[in-house]
């Protein structure tokens, strides 16, 4: 699937502020870019960064007055949508020291709360099938209604309030998962078919020795996700961090397939 990314962000700062950016697609084995450029103006010089584990980058700008950053890029993505409800969970030990991190608890993601909620509604299953079954039933049982959450809102927020965005979605699953003892990350992606198109935040489980993607929303489908950059939770996957005061004047994210 071909794919083409148009973002632009307008933003005002009052007066001379940090930030750190995450709008650019991850080069990755399955997203290939074939064209990729970031363009901001009403900012001083930029300084690109790494991300976590490797995967994508960030780029700190200092800003002030008016701002506006664009992104274009054009990629292909070629991932082989996995059955992974037969996938067998990995022993702890096996794990890989990067992947550790992802069964602990974060800021938003409050896994050990849930640990008697997941073994009596999920006890019975294993590995993928259990992923699935927490994905099925945040579908279920969660309504996703714009506006309803803001940036202090956790798992346990969404969990007894039923409802939520895209991020808090991923805060459930990432948590769920975490709380049987299934490694999960919150990723954040551009998505093809997303409705209205916006930055999507989904997750990626460790299942039988791999990173596996799983939309809790079921708004997108997984082969049409680009991945930008991944996380414990919204706090490490923001498109934008701001280390002060800004004020968004617009804001547009587009993804276009090419191949039809």
């Amino acid at each position: 699937m071909r794919l083409k990314i148009e973002v632009d962000l307008d933003y005002h700062f009052r007066e001379a502020t940090d930030v750190l950016l995450a709008i650019e697609v991850a080069q990755l084995a399955d997203q290939v870019l074939s064209e990729d450029l970031l363009t901001v103006a009403g900012s001083g010089p930029l300084k690109p960064i790494g991300a976590e584990d490797g995967i994508g980058r960030r780029t700190w700008m200092r800003a002030e007055g008016h701002c506006r950053a664009s992104y274009r890029a054009t990629l292909a993505v070629d991932r082989p949508v996995v059955a992974i409800g037969g996938l067998p969970a990995s022993r702890l030990p096996d794990l890989p020291a990067v992947v550790v991190p992802y069964l602990w608890p974060s800021r938003y993601c409050e896994a050990d709360r849930f640990e008697a909620f997941v073994e009596k509604t999920f006890g019975r299953e294993s590995g993928g099938a259990k992923v699935e079954a927490m994905a099925a039933w945040i579908r279920r049982e969660m309504d996703y209604v714009m506006g309803s959450s803001d940036s202090s809102t956790t798992a346990v927020d969404a969990f007894l309030s039923r409802r939520g965005v895209c991020r808090d979605f991923a805060h459930l699953m990432a948590s769920f998962a975490r709380a049987a003892g299934i490694p999960a990350r919150l990723v954040s992606a551009y998505a093809w078919g997303l409705k209205p198109p916006d930055f999507h935040a989904v997750v990626e489980v460790w299942l039988d020795g791999a990173w596996h993607l799983v939309d809790a929303t079921g708004l997108a489908p997984i082969e049409g996700l680009a991945r930008i950059c991944v996380g414990r939770d919204a706090t490490d996957i923001a498109f934008m961090t701001i280390f002060g005061f800004g004020e968004m004047r617009a804001q547009s994210v587009q993804v276009t397939r090419l191949d039809v």
